[in-house]
């Protein structure tokens, strides 16, 4: 069985960490396989929405940390390169057009958990549970989890779920603001998927254009933020989807976006 499992239903594509041996601990084929279907699905007009997942009891374990013995053997420079090849997943999951959703069925801890905070939303089964982890093994972290734990939870907070990677539920992480929803185990892939189906049925054009709006702002300053949210406005309004929104509006009906 590969890595990673991708499908598509009702225009959300599902990819799915195939290694529920070993929590899905992310091999380099399931680093390629995120990298490849993410570069697939941007221009794929079948694809609105994207839900990643993990097999059996866990989203993500990290990195497989019986092989990082052999890459610590690596020179600096190697492994360097290694990790911010790494690095380009969670930037690609940020500045992707198509919104990504974690669906967060059991442990994420370590990269698993950053793999987690990359993704636009989070929703979370109930057993599922959260730990920055690298301390624990001699590791000061990557994926950037630094960066999006202290925007989710404030400095004080990520400062403390780094420096003490005690493992936290659901629950907690629900009230501390690093996911969205929680939902009862049994009913997490129904959840998730109404939250997906009900984005992928929004205007593509616009959808990404709110992504590139809230990157922005994460990352530029206002005066930047301002010129963006023009830009991409501008954008938007000249859309067919604009026009049937506002056809759709007038006649009192539902819209119907295909994306251009």
């Amino acid at each position: 069985m590969p890595d990673l499992l991708e499908s598509i239903e009702d225009g959300v594509a599902v990819l799915t960490l195939n290694r529920p041996e070993a929590l899905n601990a992310l091999s380099m084929d399931i680093r390629h396989g995120l990298l490849n279907a993410m570069e697939r699905y941007a221009d794929d007009s079948a694809v609105r929405c994207i839900v990643i997942t993990g097999a059996g009891r866990a989203f993500s374990s990290g990195g497989d940390v019986k092989g990082m013995g052999d890459r610590a053997a690596q020179g600096y420079e190697t492994r360097a390169r290694g990790l911010q090849f790494s690095a380009t997943i969670p930037m690609a999951i940020r500045k992707h057009p198509k919104v990504i959703i974690g669906m967060v069925n059991g442990v994420a801890a370590g990269a698993g958990m950053s793999l987690s905070m990359a993704c636009d939303l989070r929703i979370a089964g109930k057993s599922a549970r959260f730990t920055t982890a690298f301390l624990k093994i001699g590791l000061s972290g990557d994926w950037g989890g630094t960066w999006t734990l202290t925007r989710l939870v404030g400095t004080a907070k990520a400062r403390e779920l780094f420096l003490m990677p005690d493992m936290i539920s659901a629950d907690e992480a629900l009230k501390l603001g690093i996911v969205n929803r929680v939902a009862e185990d049994a009913d997490l892939r129904a959840a998730t998927m109404e939250v997906a189906r009900r984005i992928a049925e929004m205007p593509p054009v616009a959808v990404a254009a709110v992504k590139r709006n809230l990157f922005a702002a994460e990352t530029e300053n206002f005066a930047t933020v301002l010129d963006v949210e023009a830009y991409n406005q501008a954008r938007c309004s000249q859309t067919e989807d604009h026009a049937e929104a506002v056809a759709a509006f007038k006649e009192k009906r539902k819209a119907v976006f295909k994306g251009r």
